[in-house]
């Protein structure tokens, strides 16, 4: 139920129409990137979505699970279905910011510092195992991630269009690493967790190995989706149309994980330290618009907001130490949340 007393006004409809060429395009975008990320990576469909998602909207995505189910695959493949830049960095204590953003070179013989910009400069950027790096590296990622930009020797340097940041980080090995700040987790879009394959998956895993599908002399043919064609996509997205309802929707849910106790059983809502901050709700609407052109629609129905709760409220969610000890997950409460506020 929720209470009428605290629900704001209902806010206005977002949006603008769109054509059905303009679907079907998107719809072949969608669908040549779709199958080259299937052809190189199995199963994982979830992490698919997500990926173009985040492509998609430009947002950013932390990738959660052990080592070894194809997070780098996953992402080099998406950099290459694209036509774009990728890199890769491998966080370790020592790791310094200008490792990542960049540093000028002294060059004797022009007398005179040279630019030199670090790998973040890419359309896709792999920050692998993020929660190694030390906290100032950490924030001077975040802070590229956020700002779009680098800064170097007092000179601003804009990033790539479309820049898309997939962080990693190993959740049964904490020796070593310095957890990321809630604050800071807050500026990622969305939030996977990776499983374990199935033991077919697995199987064609090794059968795709040992056809030599992931060979690195393998050269793949060009997909024709180009960088304009992502830009595109996103300007599009930005037109789905939401209704008033499903804005209004997305406000209550957000509201609830601030006063759990109001709303939820106590035996739940007494883990929740802090709910989700407003960027929260921003996350709702621009993945559910990318989450409904991935469907064909050029509208967003509360169905895309309720397959997006776990991967846009997991990572937003403060719970107590208590809810590590009693091994209780931030889904069960966001479902839990999710059933205590009406559909529209």
């Amino acid at each position: 139920m929720t209470d009428t007393s605290t629900t704001p006004p209902p806010p206005a409809a977002v949006g603008t129409p769109i054509s059905p060429a303009d679907l079907e395009r998107a719809a072949a975008i969608v669908g040549v990137v779709s199958h080259a990320f299937s052809r190189k990576v199995v199963g994982q469909t979830s992490l698919r979505d997500t990926l173009l998602i985040a492509l998609i909207t430009g947002g950013h995505v932390l990738l959660e699970s052990v080592p070894g189910l194809a997070k780098t695959t996953a992402a080099q493949t998406l950099a290459q279905s694209v036509e774009a830049s990728f890199t890769r960095i491998q966080c370790t204590p020592d790791l310094l910011p200008s490792d990542i953003t960049g540093t000028q070179i002294y060059d004797a013989q022009k007398s005179t510092f040279v630019t030199q910009l670090g790998p973040v400069h890419s359309n896709f950027v792999l920050l692998d195992e993020i929660n190694r790096s030390s906290a100032k590296t950490q924030s001077a990622m975040l802070e590229a991630m956020q700002e779009r930009q680098t800064s170097i020797g007092g000179t601003v340097y804009p990033l790539p269009k479309p820049f898309l940041v997939l962080a990693t980080q190993n959740p049964i090995e904490q020796e070593g690493t310095y957890q990321l700040p809630e604050a800071q987790l807050d500026r990622f879009l969305l939030k996977e967790v990776l499983d374990y394959p199935s033991p077919a998956e697995e199987a064609e895993v090794i059968r795709r190995i040992e056809s030599g599908v992931y060979d690195e002399q393998q050269v793949d043919a060009p997909t024709g989706v180009s960088l304009d064609d992502v830009v595109w996509l996103q300007g599009l997205a930005k037109r789905v149309y939401v209704d008033a309802a499903i804005v209004n929707y997305v406000v209550q849910l957000v509201y609830v994980t601030r006063h759990p106790q109001q709303y939820v059983p106590a035996s739940l809502a007494d883990y929740v330290q802090f709910g989700a901050s407003p960027r929260a709700s921003i996350a709702f609407m621009q993945a559910a618009r990318a989450l409904a052109l991935l469907h064909g629609r050029d509208y967003v129905i509360p169905e895309d907001v309720k397959h997006l709760r776990h991967g846009v409220l997991r990572h937003r969610l403060v719970l107590g130490y208590e809810a590590t000890a009693d091994d209780v997950a931030p889904e069960t409460i966001i479902d839990a949340i999710f059933a205590a506020v009406q559909t529209p």
